[in-house]
């Protein structure tokens, strides 16, 4: 072994011990070769369209570097919590390129692979989010991972990741990229596809041989793009987590747009109403797990118990402690399935409506709660606004952009119905919905997904359809052999508000490769800090259930126990 590979391998163990970090059991771990940076640069060759899998132009290696190991990084702020922390990383092999296009007015597929010079023999793609349009480089943390875990590349794992095939541009909304129909296909599932493909190929040209595991890891739109790879693709992964996917696509742009004009006159909330909400939920429900904790652990029977209409106010009352009719009216909307006249992709003709708790749950950055993803702090406006709420932004751009096609269009006056045939069109490209998974369970797939109860990105209540319609397609023996569904109460989109960390690739690597399936975890509340602190922590339960107070401390999950 030469000078240099021995100085980078050992810069790595010393960044391991200093940084805690737990190293992953090789499958076959295997090296870069003696001279890491030679074997690095020669990687920097093209990738034929016959190493991807689906019609595809080339892949072009623009750069391939060997870079310095860096220590753990934690900002001030950031939009999540997660993304607060820049995990540390070993000495690793950065490639980066583009995989061309077919159509010469689509935009080419960025992509970046990070190669450790140990390495596991297994790979980690990790999944996007919003509508893409950043190039998701595989070196942060992956969804639910424990704020004090190390990377996957500091396990050992290759890791990497896409723009999705299109780059935001500074200017432009976000959905624009979709007028260009090979644009449209990539960012539903053929750039996943593709850069998997050629991430393999850098792997056997790096190591000698493909990796022997596969991962993927997604939240949000990655989660869609996760369960996506699991039907489109199902043997293109050995495990594959989705957090809190957006798996009726079509149906949550719509629900999310209709959320929106409701709110645009009178129907608007504001933070004291906001408040008031939240307070009223918590009154309904929070004592009803056994703890007054200020979490609602059983949401689903809380959305049936709670009713917003007692909040109307009634003569003489001030607006900040009660509900005006039309403000009524919004709540009650959004709690509401959104229904089309026709049904979508797999037979689903509506979005399911969103449920209760976490309302006023305070902002990580932009998100959190209604008063980042409903209400943001001013009625929504066209064009849309930045201090507009998430859901209305990328609602009424999907509207404009991908449904109607007319950037100009005013979105208070779009009809559904008459825009059917292209809803269609794209419920088939993009919803994530098909429950028949036999191939993927046949080739020994293990499924993961996690939804959380207080999100308001998306509805919980698609993920959980979902995997009944899994149930009722393929029985509940062979669902048990290959996939799980868990729930975490008051836990937002992007994971704050209660506790949500757990280390899903664990769990998925215990399944795939040791034959051990995950029941009950357990998640944590962290402080966000180079040396993170756990506030609290709960049971993780398989859905239907959910947990309970038995008695001690309610900041600790031994004091809960998952019931039905």
């Amino acid at each position: 072994m030469s000078k240099k590979l021995l100085r980078g391998t050992w810069l790595w163990y010393a960044l391991v011990v200093a940084e805690g970090i737990t190293l992953t059991t090789p499958v076959h771990a295997l090296k870069l070769g003696n001279d890491a940076s030679q074997v690095c640069a020669g990687l920097a060759q093209p990738v034929p369209a016959s190493a991807i899998g689906i019609k595809s132009g080339a892949a072009t290696i623009e750069s391939a570097a060997l870079i310095a190991a860096a220590p753990l990084a934690v900002a001030e702020r950031g939009p999540t919590p997660a993304a607060r922390i820049t995990p540390a990383t070993p000495v690793y092999c950065k490639v980066l390129g583009k995989i061309a296009s077919i159509d010469p007015q689509a935009p080419p597929i960025a992509f970046q692979v990070n190669l450790p010079i140990d390495w596991n023999g297994r790979s980690v793609q990790y999944g996007g989010g919003g509508f893409n349009g950043v190039l998701i480089t595989g070196l942060g943390l992956p969804p639910s991972l424990p704020f004090d875990k190390a990377s996957p590349l500091a396990q050992g794992y290759v890791t990497y990741g896409t723009d999705s095939g299109h780059a935001n541009r500074p200017g432009e909304d976000v959905q624009t990229f979709a007028a260009n129909d090979e644009a449209f296909v990539n960012f539903a599932h053929a750039s996943y596809k593709k850069v998997r493909d050629v991430a393999v190929a850098v792997m056997k040209r790096a190591y000698g041989k493909a990796p022997e595991k596969l991962y993927f890891m997604g939240s949000s739109e990655g989660g869609r793009e996760a369960l996506t790879m699991a039907q489109r693709y199902p043997r293109d992964f050995d495990g594959i987590f989705a957090r809190v996917p957006v798996i009726n696509w079509a149906g949550l742009q719509h629900a999310s747009w209709r959320s929106g004009i409701i709110t645009m006159g009178d129907g608007y909330l504001g933070p004291a109403q906001v408040k008031l909400v939240h307070d009223a939920v918590l009154a309904t429900c929070d004592e009803s797990d056994g703890a007054k904790d200020g979490l609602v652990s059983n949401p689903v029977a809380c959305k049936r118990a709670f009713d917003v209409g007692k909040l109307l106010c009634t003569s003489g009352q001030a607006p900040e402690f009660c509900l005006s009719a039309a403000q009524v009216k919004a709540v009650k909307t959004l709690g509401s399935p959104f229904t089309f006249n026709r049904a979508l992709a797999n037979g689903l003709n509506d979005y399911p409506g969103w449920g209760v708790s976490g309302e006023a749950t305070p902002a990580f950055g932009p998100t959190g709660g209604w008063n980042a993803w409903w209400l943001g702090t001013t009625a929504p406006k066209n064009p849309p606004e930045p201090t507009n709420g998430i859901a209305w932004i990328y609602g009424s751009g999907g509207i404009r952009h991908v449904f109607a096609r007319n950037p100009g269009l005013d979105p208070a006056t779009y009809k559904p119905a008459d825009h059917m045939k292209r809803i269609l069109q794209v419920s088939a490209l993009m919803d994530s919905t098909n429950p028949d998974l036999s191939a993927f369970s046949a080739r020994g797939g293990k499924l993961i997904m996690l939804e959380h109860m207080a999100d308001y990105a998306q509805s919980p209540y698609a993920g959980i359809r979902y995997y009944e319609a899994v149930l009722n397609e393929m029985g509940r023996g062979e669902v048990r052999r290959f996939m799980r569904l868990y729930a975490a109460p008051g836990v937002d989109h992007v994971g704050s508000g209660a506790p949500a960390n757990v280390d899903m690739l664990a769990a998925l690597s215990d399944w795939v490769e040791h034959g051990k399936a995950p029941g009950t975890l357990e998640v944590t509340e962290q402080s966000v800090e180079a040396a993170p602190k756990v506030v609290r922590s709960r049971p993780l339960c398989q859905w239907p259930m959910w947990p309970k107070y038995k008695a001690g401390d309610t900041a600790l999950a031994a004091s809960f126990e998952c019931v039905r």
